[in-house]
């Protein structure tokens, strides 16, 4: 009992270490993938304001009528200078502008000339477009081209209006070239940077945001302080994981990372691993502690059990060890409601059983030793009668009658498949063999010849059959069909695949068609109905009104066929009959399949 206890608890401790491990696991995955939706729906919303600032760039620079006035705008006081022209033009493209930006977040529109001139969707007092001039990062934009941008990242906010309430400005820059690609002009679009921390702020407390560039400055963060100075949270070099678990500050912080299309910016959240997972963690520490209450009541439950089924158990245990040392006559003897009652009963009985299987066994190989050598014996005539005829055909063909040699052979061939009764079912290429020796056979033996045309696939011809099914019907073909003058008798074979998984029902495993056909003087319609109730009520298993013709080869009728196909394949086999005086006669015949016939099916179509 103890060695029972022993192996219950030492599996239940490993399995509790096991999923305490892999709770700590599960915990952690669904904390980084929380962290993920969340930065996913933050990403969203940063990714629609830089697409926004992108759309008002691409607009200015793929607008035919506003780059056809930017390239030939002249430069104040320059000659064809017309003030009110200009002045109208310019407030078009404020206009446009002004147009642009009313509907999405609020941004700042400057295209700057290289002529001096320039447009805004803001006031000149506000700030003058001429600065952009001064700026560190114009020459950046001279290695620009087709519809690059240069990001700026976050800078000290130009526009004196706003520079009270937001600190910190956002840019896009993007150059206007002619077509011999000079610059002729600068799209630059800002938008204040809180309008970024302001989505940041959205999330749950306790969480840091910030987007960093690709050098690793923060470009905009819940904190103003740490922006445009270089972020702790970078990801190394190298890395493929977006989330990360790192001590900052002696403290476990969940980092999550993701990266900002169009840019090499990306989105970084950190937050306090135990926060992360306070909730998750206690659902799953509520779920360990019913574990470990159920484990010890089923324990105490189980060594109750234990002793109860100990002493039938034992004795059960002495009875089969006694078997084992070859002691058949043993029994148990217990029974009683319960499963141990119930499992003695049963190897009691089980053993009866045995006892009877063996002698039965005996009984079987000694009659199979008794039929095996009948067989032995039933052999030596075929095989004395086979090489006689051989020696005939020889000494026939020797003395130059090729015609009584060739007959020899092909009753030789008919007499071998007619005398082996070993085997019940052979291949169709067998008895297509031994259909085209019995035509041979009749064509020496009437005046005029029948033609025998076979058009079969390679794949069928190992598909088990059984013997002499074809030729009771190519029989019935020659005396009735061609009443033994001059035709043809063709066969025609073909295979349909069964339906996948379908393979226990009747054709499911697929279907041989085999369809025998004459050009002789065919039948009336009451002939062919009259034929086809006697193929049903064979096929039914059902007396036949008529055996099969005296003096015909085998003495198997269509009747005799039809039973013992529909006894071998059961209800899916079918046989019809198509018929009509001076048209002749077509016998089709539906033979479904059976597992190792659609395997060589399988395996004859992948050669």
């Amino acid at each position: 009992m103890m060695a029972s206890v022993v192996c219950i608890l030492v599996p239940a401790f490993l399995t509790l270490l096991t999923y305490n491990f892999l709770t700590q696991e599960a915990v952690k995955k669904q904390a980084v993938s929380n962290a993920q939706d969340s930065m996913q729906l933050v990403n969203g919303s940063v990714t629609n304001l830089l697409k926004n600032m992108l759309n008002i760039a691409n607009y200015i620079q793929v607008s035919s009528d506003l780059n056809a006035y930017f390239k030939q705008a002249p430069a104040e006081g320059e000659p064809g200078w017309n003030s009110y022209e200009e002045f109208t033009e310019a407030s078009r493209v404020r206009d446009q502008l002004d147009t642009l930006t009313s509907l999405g977040p609020r941004t700042f529109v400057t295209i700057l000339l290289t002529n001096g001139r320039s447009f805004t969707n803001y006031s000149v007092d506000d700030y003058n477009p001429k600065k952009l001039l001064e700026e560190p990062w114009l020459p950046e934009l001279k290695k620009l081209r087709g519809f690059q941008s240069y990001w700026t990242g976050a800078e000290p906010t130009s526009f004196a209006l706003e520079r009270m309430d937001h600190p910190y400005q956002i840019s896009v820059a993007r150059t206007l070239r002619l077509e011999n690609s000079d610059i002729y002009g600068y799209i630059v679009v800002a938008m204040m940077e809180d309008q970024i921390s302001g989505i940041f702020g959205k999330l749950n407390s306790g969480r840091e945001l910030e987007m960093i560039d690709g050098e690793g400055r923060v470009v905009s963060s819940t904190d103003r302080e740490r922006i445009g100075r270089l972020s702790g949270y970078r990801a190394p070099d190298g890395a493929e994981q977006a989330w990360s678990i790192d001590r900052i500050d002696g403290k476990k912080q969940l980092v999550a990372r993701q990266s900002i299309a169009f840019t090499d910016w990306e989105l970084v959240s950190v937050q306090p691993y135990r926060e992360a997972i306070v909730d998750i963690s206690s659902i799953f520490n509520r779920v360990f502690l019913l574990q470990i209450v159920s484990f010890v009541a089923f324990l105490a439950l189980l060594l109750a059990l234990l002793r109860a089924f100990t002493k039938p158990l034992v004795r059960l245990g002495k009875a089969t060890s006694a078997v084992q040392r070859g002691n058949l006559d043993v029994r148990s003897g217990i029974r009683g409601r319960d499963e141990i009652g119930r499992l003695g009963f049963l190897f009691d009985q089980m053993m009866d059983r045995v006892k009877e299987m063996i002698a039965e066994v005996s009984a079987t190989q000694a009659r199979k030793r008794v039929a095996e050598l009948k067989m032995l014996q039933a052999q030596i005539n075929p095989h004395f009668l086979f090489n006689v005829l051989n020696s005939i055909r020889m000494k026939v063909l020797m003395r130059g009658d090729p015609d009584s040699a060739k007959m020899i052979s092909s009753l030789s061939k008919l007499l071998r498949m007619t005398i082996s009764k070993e085997k019940d079912e052979i291949f169709l290429h067998e008895e297509l063999d031994l259909v085209a020796s019995y035509v041979e056979l009749m064509n020496l033996r009437q005046k005029e010849e029948v033609a025998l045309r076979l058009d079969v696939p390679l794949e069928a011809f190992l598909i088990k059959v059984p013997r002499f099914f074809l030729q009771p019907i190519v029989e019935n073909a020659l005396i009735h069909g061609l009443k033994q003058r001059a035709g043809e008798i063709a066969i025609r074979a073909s295979l349909e695949a069964g339906a996948p998984g379908q393979a226990d029902r009747p054709g499911g495993a697929g279907r041989l068609e085999l369809i025998v056909s004459d050009d002789g003087s065919g039948m009336e319609e009451e002939t062919r109905l009259a034929i086809l109730e006697r193929l049903d009520a064979a096929a039914a298993r059902q007396p036949a009104k008529e055996g099969g013709e005296a003096g015909s080869f085998s003495g198997i009728g269509l009747d005799n066929v039809a039973e013992r196909m529909r006894m071998v394949f059961g209800d899916g086999f079918r046989i019809g009959i198509r018929s009509a005086p001076g048209e002749g006669t077509v016998i089709t015949l539906a033979i479904p399949l059976k597992e190792e016939n659609s395997d060589v099916q399988s395996d004859a179509g992948g050669r």
